[in-house]
C-alpha cells in the first residue's frame, strides 16, 4: 500500500488491474484504517479515472454475492450520494411507485454516509430485515415487484469500509461505486449523478456495459431530478436538458426537499409521500424520478405519459399496497450478518 499511496500523492493513477487489486486487498483486510482513509482521500482531491473507477468496479463484482434474478428484468433507481443536500429518500421511493406502477425492480442500497437516511436506514425503520436468502427475494418480487439487497451483505468489500465512510462523512469514491456493483446486474437502471464530470463518465461507462440507462444530474447539484433547477438526462438514445416547465411540473426551492436532522424525520416524509399526503414539492420530485425511471425500461413513451403511469401508482394507493406488501414479506425473514 505504501507503494501505491507515494504514487498518487505524485499525481499518478492506478491501472485497471492495479485498482482492482488494491480493493480486492481492502476487502481482504490487508491494510489498515489509516492506509484506506489516506487512500480515499486521495480521490477526495483529484477525480477517478475511468480505468480506476473500472478496476475497482471489477474487484467488487468478483467479490460479490451472486444473484440471479434475471428473469425479471428488474430496474435500479440510485443516486451516488454525496451532493451535500441532505434529501428525504426520493429514489426509494420512487423504487415503490414503480413497483406499484407494475414494473419489476431490485433496490441496491446502504445505510447514509453522506446523509442522515440512506436507503437502508428507511426501510429498516419500518422493520424490514435484510436478506440474502435468494428464495427470500423472489418471494418478495412475485409477491411486490420489489426486492432490496443490503449492499454489505452482498459486497465484502463495503462492509470492510463501512466504518471509515461513517466516520468521514464525506462523499468518497465509493459513492460512486454503488450503482455500479448491484449484484443483480439488473437489466434497467436510473442513476443520479451531483455533478457533471460524473454525468460524462457514467454515460461513458453505461455506454459500453449495455445496460439499459439513464442518468440524470440536477444542474444546481442534486444527483436527482430536485425540480430546483434545469436537469439533464442522457439515455442511450438522446441527451437533453429539461425545465421542470417543459414537462408540466413546478419549480420548488432546496428547502422544500429537506429531508430533517435524524432517520425518523427523513422516514416521516417517505410514508407522506407513499400515503400521497405529502407537500406538492415531495411528491412531484418522486414522480418526476420514477417518469424517468419508466422512459428508461419504455423508451417510446413520452415523458407526460411516464408522469401520467407514476401519479396514477401514487394516487390510486397501488404505490403504498406494494409498500406494505413488501413490509409484511420481509419482516419476517431472517437477518443476516
Amino acid at each position: 500500500m505504501k507503494d501505491i499511496l507515494y504514487r498518487l500523492f505524485n499525481h499518478q493513477y492506478l491501472g485497471r488491474e492495479e485498482a482492482g487489486q488494491a480493493l480486492a486487498n481492502i476487502a481482504g483486510g490487508k491494510y489498515n484504517g489509516e492506509q484506506i482513509s489516506a487512500l480515499i482521500t486521495v480521490f477526495l482531491m483529484r477525480s477517478i479515472s475511468v480505468d480506476e473507477l473500472a478496476g475497482f468496479r471489477d474487484a467488487l463484482l468478483a467479490l460479490r454475492v451472486p444473484v440471479d434474478l434475471s428473469e425479471y428484468k428488474p430496474i435500479d433507481i440510485v443516486g451516488t450520494g454525496g451532493d451535500g443536500k441532505n434529501t428525504f429518500n426520493i429514489s426509494t421511493a420512487s423504487c415503490f411507485v414503480l413497483a406499484g406502477a407494475g414494473y419489476n425492480v431490485v433496490k441496491h442500497g446502504n445505510y447514509g454516509a453522506t446523509s442522515v437516511s440512506g436507503a437502508s436506514n428507511v426501510i429498516e425503520q419500518h422493520g424490514v430485515k435484510f436478506t440474502k436468502d435468494i428464495n427470500k427475494l423472489r418471494e418478495s418480487l412475485d409477491a411486490c415487484r420489489i426486492a432490496y439487497l443490503h449492499a454489505p451483505f452482498f459486497n465484502p468489500a463495503l462492509k470492510a469500509v463501512a466504518s471509515i465512510r461513517k466516520n468521514l462523512g464525506v462523499r468518497t469514491f465509493f459513492n460512486l461505486l454503488g450503482p455500479l456493483v448491484n449484484p443483480v446486474m439488473p437489466a434497467y437502471q436510473l442513476l443520479g449523478v451531483y455533478n457533471l464530470p460524473l454525468f460524462r463518465l457514467y454515460s461513458y461507462t453505461y455506454q459500453v456495459s449495455g445496460t439499459r440507462f439513464g442518468v440524470v444530474h440536477s444542474i444546481d447539484g442534486y444527483d436527482e431530478i430536485s425540480l430546483t433547477s434545469e436537469f439533464k438526462v442522457a439515455m442511450p438514445e438522446k441527451e437533453k436538458v429539461y425545465t421542470p416547465e417543459m414537462i408540466g411540473l413546478k419549480r420548488y426551492k432546496e428547502a422544500d426537499l429537506y429531508g430533517g436532522d435524524t432517520p425518523e424525520a427523513a422516514s416521516a416524509i417517505f410514508d407522506r409521500v407513499l400515503n400521497n399526503t405529502a407537500t406538492d414539492a415531495q411528491r412531484d420530485c418522486v414522480l418526476v424520478n420514477s417518469a424517468f425511471a419508466i422512459q428508461v425500461i419504455c423508451p417510446g413513451k413520452s415523458v407526460e405519459e411516464c408522469l401520467f403511469e407514476a401519479r396514477e401508482s401514487l394516487q390510486s394507493g397501488k404505490a403504498l399496497s406494494a409498500f406494505k406488501k413488501f413490509v409484511e414479506v420481509n419482516s419476517s425473514c431472517d437477518s443476516i450478518h
